[in-house]
């Protein structure tokens, strides 16, 4: 399986059940999208559950926004069906869907106060003055708006804006909310809260959340599962800790964690009882490692490990049989930790330390893998091992 090799599951009947019984909230089925000869997609499968919190994760041209827009019917695939509540809505306009979306861009009317925002859709598909106020109510205690309900959006903050746009989203009372990207406009501290209060807002009502972002710490903490996404194919859908810890192929891995995983160039070799790393000159045994296939000898490897995975030290473990010799090259202070970068048989590697350890460039040092959470991956195709 290469990188371009989707993993989930081949096309199924409408209506099918998924783990539990339950019935998908959403399903997108063998669906594809070409722009000309460009394919964006190619050939998606996708069971959304009830309730759940789905972020598509990946970098810039993935299609991850281009799947969430054909879901929420602003563009038109080239093949494949789309269902929200068992109903097939591939040709529906938006507004039959329902479905709220909230956007990158806040899109609000500056002219009308927060209030306005919120209601005028309501206001303009006909429904009662009195389920207008109810709904604007709810929605304006859910995100905290009260205080701001006679503003203008020039009188708001970036973070306040965004929750006027996520509140109008709500106030149509659906069961399936879209995001794309909602917080990349905002800066950091302002992205970290607003993400906890999307998190204690999914918690509060309960609905299907799909949420599109290229921020993968924005992906591990809300997310149920994520579905991370490379050339218009889904690589690994799974719980965010199933992905940190055993991503399925080494561009998720390499994607997925900050620093990134490190790679090291090795070779299976054998050894007793089990098979072994050949890692420059020393042999790192493999016992605590769960492999996903037999490792076959004589295989050439890109051992994964993370930083919080590496043990560096000067003492009585730098003569152990399975540390290696390294060299620190440089030194990052964190405040709670520290990351130091090392060369390993000319290799870069990164380790996160604790504060309180105290290394210098140049300094020669030990290095041990936790093997047991590392990652193998075949040099030729990727594919873990």
């Amino acid at each position: 399986m290469n990188d371009n090799t989707m993993i989930n599951a081949a096309p199924r009947p409408n209506g099918h059940a998924m783990a539990g019984g339950q019935a998908p909230s959403v399903s997108v089925q063998n669906l594809a999208l070409s722009f000309g000869s460009v394919k964006v997609l190619e050939a998606l499968d996708l069971d959304i559950a009830p309730g759940e919190f789905l972020v598509l994760l990946g970098p810039s041209g993935c299609g991850k926004s281009t799947l969430l827009n054909c879901i929420a019917g602003l563009l038109e695939p080239t093949q494949g069906k789309v269902f929200i509540k068992g109903k097939n809505v591939t040709w529906l306009e938006p507004k039959d869907r329902g479905i709220g979306m909230v956007f990158q861009s806040y899109a609000l009317y500056p002219q009308m106060s927060v209030e306005s925002n919120l209601s005028f859709g309501l206001r303009v598909a006909g429904l009662p003055k009195a389920e207008i106020e109810k709904r604007v109510a709810r929605a304006a205690g859910i995100l905290q708006l009260e205080p701001l309900l006679k503003r203008k959006p020039t009188a708001l903050s970036g973070g306040q804006r965004q929750r006027v746009a996520i509140g109008r989203a709500l106030v149509r009372d659906v069961d399936v909310f879209l995001f794309d990207e909602p917080l990349s406009n905002l800066d950091a501290k302002l992205r970290a809260e607003l993400r906890v209060e999307i998190k204690r807002l999914h918690q509060q009502l309960g609905n299907t959340m799909i949420y599109v972002t290229h921020d993968q710490i924005e992906a591990l903490t809300l997310a149920d599962r994520i579905a991370v996404m490379k050339s218009g194919v889904i690589q690994q859908l799974d719980a965010p800790l199933t992905i940190y810890n055993r991503p399925r192929t080494r561009y998720v891995a390499g994607f997925i964690g900050s620093p990134s995983m490190n790679f090291v160039k090795a070779r299976i070799t054998a050894g007793a009882p089990s098979p072994a790393l050949q890692l420059g000159s020393r042999v790192i045994p493999l016992n605590d490692y769960a492999p996903a296939r037999p490792l076959v000898a004589g295989t050439d490897v890109e051992f994964g490990v993370r930083p919080e995975h590496l043990r560096v030290g000067t003492g009585p473990e730098a003569g152990s049989s399975d540390a290696v010799d390294a060299v620190v090259d440089l030194v990052e202070p964190m405040g709670s930790d520290s990351l130091v970068w090392l060369k390993v048989d000319g290799q870069t590697l990164s380790a996160r330390v604790e504060s309180s350890q105290h290394f210098t460039p140049g300094q020669p040092l030990s290095v041990r893998f936790r093997v047991g959470l590392a990652s193998l991956f075949d040099a030729t195709t990727g594919e873990r091992l």
